[in-house]
């Protein structure tokens, strides 16, 4: 199912600690799923885009799971794109010429409906929406939001937008198995009953008895005993470039939930063989402050094996009825033994394969590794205080540069 590798270099401790409770993140009832699967029923019968609206957790984790279980070169009758991840005026000018003409859906995913980025490009595409398909809009816009408060909430109630709720205690880096992730990835036509179904047997697998035997437990005591040992970075390294968006999920999770009282590890990624064009030379010779943490598949669909050819011109012929695969599992230990030759530590998280089912387990894996490697370190991994300073300073200059506008226009 999961396996967990420590480095040679780590000696794990695992001593009983406190861990909270995460079970409710892996919770959904069989009436919301259903609803789930209906709505993404109609969206792809008649829709060609599918416009999801958010930033952070509220659109990474469902875009992570998107990524790695979807062609590369995805010719479908539905796309999915996205919004309201940055403040740039041609991205946002592009997309709207890209969906003019194609039949929309959009879902915007929102605790509070009062983050800039997401926030202002609804306001947009709300508009848009209204001016195209006037009346028709409100069945087409589907929020995702706080069950109890925020501006999303209001505003859903005041259009008549159907409506799914991210429960309260569930912020948006741990919200991959509610709604705000389930939704996206549905119309993707990726099974996610398949996808809870890994989920909750990671929940059975990683409860915490028996915490010697415990993968989660051993990557959070790991991670943990290497920052006790200096180290300030943890690069995540994967070898299949569909995992690319999990990266940035992953970094989002620990980097959030951690990074708090100037403790933690910086999560960093890579994603090999390419970076190792890129960053090699720095991982195996450079400052050491980084350890690796090789994230594997055994199984991958997919394959291509090489030809053989009569001249040999490229000197490869004894690559010749090899699969690309092989040689890239070849590439990792090679890698992995240089590195370990040179003194860096590396951990590998390995999984049977990269289905619905394992991509489920694997993201409840890290975020119950990410919760008890937050206790490790004696800081709340639910909040993000540092967050809020940017958003509230930003939000000022604003305000302020709004009103000495409005003052000048008045003069």
């Amino acid at each position: 199912m999961l396996t967990y590798q420590c480095s040679k270099y780590t000696k794990i401790r695992i001593k009983g600690i406190s861990v909270p409770n995460i079970s409710h993140y892996n919770q959904c009832s069989l009436e919301e799923l259903s609803e789930i699967v209906n709505i993404a029923k109609e969206i792809k019968e008649h829709a060609q885009i599918l416009l999801v609206i958010g930033i952070g957790g509220s659109f990474l984790g469902a875009r992570a799971v998107i990524d790695a279980l979807t062609p590369y070169f995805n010719e479908t009758k539905l796309e999915i794109i996205y919004g309201g991840q940055n403040m740039s005026g041609a991205y946002l000018q592009e997309l709207l010429s890209f969906i003019d003409k194609k039949e929309i859906y959009v879902n915007v995913i929102s605790k509070s409906g009062s983050t800039m980025e997401p926030a202002l490009t609804f306001r947009i595409i709300k508009k848009y929406m209204e001016e195209r398909y006037g009346k028709e809009a409100k069945q087409r816009i589907i929020v995702t939001t706080d069950p109890e408060t925020g501006i999303l909430k209001r505003i859903s109630e005041q259009e008549g937008y159907r409506r799914f709720l991210i429960p309260r205690e569930v912020g948006g880096r741990f919200s991959v198995f509610t709604a705000a992730g389930l939704l996206p990835i549905a119309v993707a036509g990726i099974n996610i009953k398949e996808f809870i179904r890994g989920a909750k047997r990671a929940e059975n697998d990683f409860e915490d008895k028996n915490v010697q035997q415990n993968a989660a437990y051993q990557y959070a005591f790991s991670r943990f005993e290497m920052y006790q040992r200096g180290y300030s970075i943890e690069l995540l390294a994967s070898f299949e470039p569909r995992l690319n968006t999990l990266h940035k999920w992953w970094k989002q999770l620990f980097g959030e939930s951690e990074g708090k009282d100037s403790k933690g590890l910086y999560p960093s990624t890579v994603s090999f063989s390419t970076d190792l064009h890129a960053i090699g030379q720095f991982i195996q010779e450079g400052s050491r402050i980084v350890f690796e943490t090789f994230l594997d598949f055994e199984e991958i669909d997919a394959d291509m094996k090489i030809p053989f050819t009569i001249d040999n011109i490229d000197g490869l012929n004894y690559l010749g009825g090899r699969s690309m695969n092989s040689i890239n599992n070849i590439s990792r230990d090679g890698i992995a033994l240089a590195h370990e030759e040179n003194g860096i530590p590396v951990h590998k998280i390995i999984l049977t394969k990269l289905d619905p089912f394992h991509m489920g387990y694997l993201m409840y894996f890290l975020m119950k590794a990410c919760v008890i490697s937050a206790t490790l370190l004696d800081v709340n991994p639910f909040n993000q205080p540092g967050v809020e300073v940017y958003k509230r300073r930003v939000r000022e200059l604003l305000l302020k540069e709004s009103s000495l506008l409005l003052t000048m226009k008045q003069t």
